[in-house]
């Protein structure tokens, strides 16, 4: 049967259109379709806020938490059941990584045992939304409030969602989107950072630029500054306008295709697994989540026998994620986050993506129904 991909980008005729206009016009760096592309964005999310797009969501990360004014030494709480890219991104900052449980139902930091591990080295935190699931933000900015710390929300899974009825991003203080290959909108990669902080912005549009002061106005005109100053670290981290180009006609499809066809995908999913015994799906209000994976939990063991007769079938599946207190760099230290360790250990993700079928989905059902019953 056919191959079925755990994740794939969805691009046709208007984005090779878009990226041809640009080879034409032979400006191919930092330019006018990378300001247009941050203006719709910044249209698009409300709230009046600045959006500085970079050249991944991890450069995004890292240049959000650099603009916070971190210090060697300096404490972030995050969890640790999230992408190797938040960790590596504090680490880049100078800052030492806290990680922290997850709770089970919704996979998103745990601001209990958050709020327990803040000491007077901790600086900021940084709530992941796990597949696009909301963490609890009323709470995670209450803490911050409290004890003084900036909030990096790593919204990479979460474009297009709703949070409180405004879209993510138009609140909240500094908010960081992917736009990478398989993400809800991509621009091949890419992403950005949205804050209404005017020296957040400042920060991150000159650190993208290699720490030159005030570079961007002559990139988006096709110009490069030739008597500069650098006054702070910096790094290559633009968006060029092919990442752009692309980026804008995805946007344009985002609200009309693929939100409707994730959240369809997500619905039939979730209505075809409470009827199998033996799985469960996480807890997510569809209605505001666009969901970006679709992770489930397979208890009693029988989370790898679910995986190896997905794979027999050609149906891909992933491991979303192991966690970052388990790897080497991060201390390997199994046994500290119990709970985490024992919901990676059921998680499994299953395909979703806008080029899924009813019929794929169903298929996947089947197979998970069969796997189930004999493991």
């Amino acid at each position: 049967m056919e191959r079925l991909r755990l994740s794939r980008c969805d691009v046709g005729a208007e984005e090779k259109a878009a990226v041809m206009n640009v080879l034409e016009r032979g400006y191919l760096g930092m330019g006018e379709d990378t300001r247009a592309f941050e203006v719709e964005l910044e249209s698009y999310l409300g709230g009046g806020r600045s959006v500085t797009s970079v050249a991944t969501g991890c450069a995004a990360l890292h240049l959000a938490l650099q603009s916070c004014g971190l210090k060697p030494g300096d404490e972030v709480l995050v969890p640790s059941l999230t992408f190797i890219g938040c960790f590596q991104a504090i680490r880049a900052a100078g800052a030492v990584a806290v990680p922290c449980e997850v709770v089970p139902t919704t996979a998103t930091i745990d601001m209990v045992d958050a709020a327990r591990k803040i000491t007077s080295r901790t600086r900021a935190i940084m709530p992941v939304h796990y597949a696009g699931f909301l963490p609890d933000s009323d709470r995670v900015y209450e803490v911050a409030r409290l004890h003084g710390l900036r909030v990096v929300e790593d919204a990479a899974h979460a474009f297009g969602g709703l949070r409180n009825g405004v879209r993510i991003g138009s609140d909240g203080d500094i908010v960081c989107f992917s736009f990478d290959g398989i993400k809800n909108i991509t621009c091949g990669e890419g992403g950005c950072v949205v804050t209404a902080d005017d020296r957040v912005r400042q920060s991150v549009e000159d650190a993208r630029l290699l720490g030159v002061v005030r570079d961007t106005a002559a990139r988006y005109e096709g110009r490069r500054s030739w008597e500069f100053d650098v006054v702070s670290p910096g790094w290559r981290y633009h968006m060029n306008n092919i990442m752009a180009a692309i980026g804008r006609v995805q946007l344009t499809r985002l609200e009309s295709e693929f939100i409707p066809a994730r959240r369809r995908l997500a619905r039939r999913y979730r209505a075809g697994l409470s009827a199998i015994g033996g799985v469960e799906t996480l807890e997510t209000d569809l209605e505001s989540v666009v969901p970006h994976i679709q992770p489930i939990r397979v208890p009693n063991g029988k989370r790898d026998a679910v995986r190896r007769a997905l794979h027999d079938d050609g149906i891909e599946t992933g491991l979303h994620y192991r966690p970052n207190h388990l790897l080497t760099l991060f201390g390997a230290q199994r046994g500290l986050l119990p709970v985490t360790e024992w919901l990676y250990d059921e998680l499994l993700t299953l395909p979703l993506h806008v080029g899924l079928s009813d019929s794929d989905v169903d298929r996947v059902l089947a197979v998970i129904d069969k796997a189930v019953e004999l493991a």
